[in-house]
C-alpha cells in the first residue's frame, strides 16, 4: 500500500483554485468514494485489482469452509431442515466487487454439495451502495447458472434497515473496509488530533473548465451526470492536510480509542477505521444465533510495533480514491466492547493455504523474488510478469476461463512489443488468471527449473513459501455470534 502522494505549494497562494473546505479526512474519504466508484464502476480494474477480482482460490476456500460447517451444524440439529423454505441459508457479501467472489463461491459451492444438503437452501445477496457497482457485479457471467440463488440489495453495509435481526447466516467482505470511512488520529500535548483535508482543483484542470461555479456545485453535490460533462478526474485533485483537535461528539467509542492510542506515541497518526466499526455492529446484529459467521478480508496491521512506526503507510490513492490501511488491532478492541465473541486474526494465505492443504504464495510474492525485480522499468517489469504466467501455466489449471487483460506500454522497444503480444495472445483462458493471483507450491515447484531459465533463484523461492508475513500484509478477520446463554 503506498502513501499518499500530495503536490502542495509551500506558498498558500499559488495554491490552484479551492473546490472544498477543510473536513476531517473520513468526510472527504466517503465524499470521494462516492464519486469514485459512480464514475467509474466499469473500470476498476484500471486501477487495482483484488485477490478475488480474478482468481477463485479465496472464494473456494470460502466455500469449502461454508459447505464443512453448515453440514456440521445440520448433523448437530435435532430435526431435518425445513425444505419448505428454500431460501433459509442467507448469504451476504458486502461489497461484492465485479461479481467474481461470488461466482466462483456458488459454483465450488453446488459442486461440493453433491447430496444436495446445503446449495439449495442458499439465497447469495450482493449488497453494495452504489447502484452502478451492484449492477457490475450481477452481471459478472459466471453468475448467471446460479441466478435463482442470487439478490442484489442497494444500501450502506453500516445500515442494514430492510435486514431483520438474526436473519442472516453468513456475511463476507473482500477489501472493503479500506474504502470505508476511516480518520488519522494521533496523542498530542494531552489532547487527541486528527487530520483534515481541503481539496483543490490543479492548476491544468482548473483553466480547462469554463464552467467553474457549475463544476463546484457538481463536485459538492456528488452530482455525477454533471460531473461527467467536465473534464475532470479525481487524480486531478491536490489535498492540503492540518491537524485540528478532535470533536468527539459524533465519534463513537470515543473511551476504546483513546486508551488504544495511549499505546502509540505522541504525534504518531494511526487510522481509526470508523465504518470497519460500523459493519461489525451490523454484523452482530443481523447474524443469526447460530450462524457460521462474518469474515472480512483486507490490508492492514494488527502490530502495535508497525501502528507506532511514524513513517508506515497510513493510506494511499489509487485512481484517486483513498484507500485506508486497517488497523486490526483497534477493530479488535471495539469488537470486545460491541459484545462480539472472540474475533480470529490471520494471513489471509493462511486461510487459503489451509483450504487447499499446501503452502501458497501470490503471483505478486514470485515476482517479488526476482533479483532485480525493484530495478526494472515498468516495461521490463511487464515482459517479467508474462514470461512468468507463461512458464507457470505449464502446471496451472483453472477450472474457469479468464482472458487476461494485458495492455502493453507505450514505451516498450517495438521489438519487444511483438514478442509479448504473442505471449498475451498465447496464454491460456484456464492458465493464471491475474497478477493478483493464488499459487500452490507444487505449482511453482513443478516449474522450478523453468523459473530458474528466467533468472529466478529457486533458494529464494523456496524462502518465499517460508516467509513470514510482512507487517502491512493481507489478514482475514473472523467472527462468530456469541452463543446465547443458557436459560
Amino acid at each position: 500500500m503506498a502513501t499518499m502522494a500530495t503536490s502542495i505549494p509551500k506558498d498558500p497562494d499559488a495554491l490552484p483554485q479551492l473546490i472544498g473546505e477543510f473536513k476531517p479526512a473520513d468526510e472527504w474519504q466517503a465524499h470521494i468514494t462516492q464519486i469514485f466508484y459512480g464514475l467509474k464502476a466499469d473500470r476498476i480494474r484500471d486501477y487495482y485489482q483484488t485477490f478475488a477480482t480474478a482468481d477463485y482460490r479465496l472464494a473456494h476456500a470460502l466455500a469449502a469452509d461454508y459447505f464443512e460447517k453448515a453440514v456440521k451444524r445440520q448433523a448437530r440439529r435435532e430435526s431435518p431442515p425445513n425444505t419448505q423454505h428454500p431460501s433459509r441459508l442467507t448469504i451476504m457479501e458486502w461489497g461484492p466487487g465485479n461479481g467474481n467472489l461470488a461466482a466462483c463461491f456458488l459454483s465450488h459451492l453446488k459442486k461440493l454439495d453433491q447430496g444436495g444438503l446445503v446449495y439449495p437452501l442458499v439465497r447469495y445477496v450482493l449488497v453494495d451502495s452504489q447502484p452502478a457497482m451492484l449492477e457490475a457485479a450481477g452481471n459478472h457471467p459466471d453468475l448467471a447458472a446460479h441466478k435463482d440463488r442470487v439478490e442484489t440489495l442497494c444500501a450502506s453495509v453500516a445500515e442494514l434497515a430492510t435486514v431483520k435481526d438474526g436473519t442472516v447466516d453468513r456475511i463476507l467482505c473482500n477489501e472493503l473496509w479500506n474504502d470505508l470511512p476511516t480518520k488519522l488520529m494521533l496523542r498530542k500535548g494531552g489532547e487527541v488530533e486528527e487530520e483534515y483535508l481541503r481539496p483543490n482543483l490543479s492548476e491544468t484542470a482548473h483553466a480547462a473548465i469554463a464552467d467553474w461555479s457549475g463544476f463546484v456545485k457538481a463536485f459538492e453535490a456528488k452530482d455525477l451526470q454533471a460531473l461527467k460533462e467536465f473534464p475532470f478526474s479525481l487524480e486531478d485533485i491536490v489535498w492540503e492536510r492540518e491537524y485540528r483537535k478532535t470533536d468527539w461528539q459524533p465519534v463513537p467509542y470515543r473511551k476504546t480509542i483513546s486508551e488504544f492510542l495511549k499505546q502509540i506515541d505522541e504525534e504518531v497518526l494511526v487510522p481509526v477505521n470508523l465504518g470497519a466499526f460500523a459493519t461489525m455492529k451490523e454484523a452482530k446484529r443481523v447474524l443469526a444465533p447460530d450462524a457460521v459467521g462474518f469474515s472480512s478480508f483486507d490490508a492492514g496491521t494488527a502490530d502495535l510495533a508497525l501502528l507506532n512506526d511514524p513513517e508506515k503507510p497510513c493510506y494511499g490513492q489509487f485512481g484517486g480514491q483513498f484507500s485506508f490501511m486497517v488497523n486490526f488491532a483497534l477493530i479488535e478492541s471495539v469488537a470486545k466492547y460491541q459484545g462480539i465473541g472472540a474475533t480470529v486474526i490471520e494471513p489471509q494465505k493462511e486461510f487459503v493455504g489451509r483450504s487447499l492443504g499446501t503452502d501458497v504464495i501470490s503471483l505478486m510474492d514470485l515476482l517479488a523474488a526476482y533479483p532485480s525485480a525493484g530495478r526494472l522499468k515498468p516495461w521490463e517489469q511487464d515482459r517479467l510478469i508474462l514470461k512468468t504466467m507463461r512458464v507457470l501455466n505449464d502446471a496451472y489449471r483453472s477450472p474457469y476461463a479468464r482472458t487476461i487483460e494485458f495492455p502493453l506500454r507505450n514505451e516498450m522497444p517495438p521489438e519487444e512489443r511483438e514478442e509479448l503480444q504473442g505471449i498475451v495472445l498465447s496464454l491460456k483462458r484456464d492458465g493464471v488468471p491475474d497478477t493478483i493471483a493464488y499459487l500452490s507450491e507444487e505449482e511453482v515447484f513443478g516449474v522450478l527449473r523453468e523459473l530458474e531459465g528466467l533468472g529466478y533463484d529457486p533458494d529464494v523461492i523456496r524462502g518465499a513459501f517460508r516467509i513470514e508475513p510482512q507487517s502491512v500484509d493481507y489478514y482475514h478477520l473472523r467472527f462468530d455470534p456469541s452463543p446465547s446463554p443458557k436459560k
